[in-house]
């Protein structure tokens, strides 16, 4: 188990991470999502030991890695980090990039050869070994780097946007490949993504990061349905945020109706400034007579012209009141 404790790092003045508190649980994927400058990767870097906090603690265990008084160095914590540049060494083969760990720990050399071709097998990498990068895919350097991390049998595997170099078609095959190893293995993993889709197929749960601050946390469907902050609310997600009885209200575009009214509903008059037909779906946007934008998702076969007056029907069950 990681808990952090009121962790707080500051450059020149500015604030990375201001005090979050997290605790990750043990054989947990934590994802840690945010834009780019919202802390993530800095807290990766101090959890990792690359950097020493201005305030507060990191513990794995019972055991303090991190305070303002000492830093436990990177190699004395038993983590692996793989970065988003998969790192792995163009003269040395497959085999021997993933061996150089266990190497270096001096394990006995059938050990070494052991554990190499049971985690290249993990990966999928078997056949392969023999190989030098540049004869790789980038999602077969993405694999080496996994099972080069995997190898040394880490307590934490630390992951910092280890798929944004691959196409997308390998990124979608690599999220659901890391998440198969996470379930084979049970290692505590955190993940840090600016993608919520990433976040949302690899974790347990995803700590949403904003200005140095976490502002919610919990599994990927109480995210997303159940958005604490406007923050929250808009970056998982497309959301439409309004005032409804003095209250802010936020509502996801697949959730409001243009057919026929249901019991139960709040209902806006708009017309259509845009459409788009997307095959599986229609999206609108509607302007409300006091200038409100609204995005709506729709069936294919929900017809409507720019420039057509439409209601909008906002079931009572799918707003979800939110704080600023």
């Amino acid at each position: 188990m990681i808990t952090i404790k009121q962790l707080r790092k500051t450059y020149e003045g500015s604030v990375a991470v201001d005090r979050i508190d997290l605790e990750v649980k043990d054989g947990e994927v934590m994802a840690l999502l945010g834009p780019s400058g919202c802390g993530k990767t800095t807290t990766l870097q101090l959890l990792a030991g690359f950097l020493k906090p201005d305030a507060g603690e990191i513990r794995v265990g019972d055991r303090l890695l991190s305070s303002a008084r000492s830093v436990v160095p990177p190699e004395r914590r038993n983590m692996s980090l793989i970065f988003q540049s998969y790192a792995v060494w163009p003269h040395k083969t497959v085999a021997e990039n993933v061996a150089y760990g266990l190497e270096v720990r001096k394990l006995p050399r059938a050990e070494i050869k052991t554990r190499v071709q049971r985690t290249l097998d993990r990966v999928k990498l078997g056949q392969l070994s023999h190989r030098y990068p540049a004869e790789l895919s980038g999602g077969q350097q993405q694999r080496v780097a996994l099972a080069r991390a995997l190898a040394v049998e880490p307590q934490v595997l630390l992951l910092d946007e280890p798929l944004s170099n691959l196409d997308a078609n390998l990124r979608e095959e690599m999220r659901f490949e890391i998440r198969r190893l996470h379930d084979e293995t049970g290692i505590t993993m955190i993940y840090v993504t600016h993608d919520q889709t990433e976040a949302m197929v690899v974790a347990d749960r995803i700590a949403v990061m904003n200005l140095g601050r976490v502002e919610q946390v919990g599994e990927p469907h109480e995210i997303y349905e159940l958005p604490a902050t406007r923050f929250v609310a808009s970056f998982i997600g497309r959301t439409n945020l309004l005032q409804l009885n003095g209250k802010t209200i936020s509502i996801r575009p697949h959730q409001v109706l243009l057919s026929k009214p249901i019991e139960a509903t709040h209902c806006l008059k708009g017309r259509i400034t845009r459409h788009a037909y997307l095959g599986e779906t229609r999206d609108y946007v509607i302007e409300t007579a006091d200038g409100a934008i609204m995005r709506v998702t729709t069936g294919p076969e929900v017809i409507h012209e720019v420039g057509a007056e439409v209601e909008m029907h906002l079931p009572l069950g799918a707003c979800r009141e939110i704080t600023e």
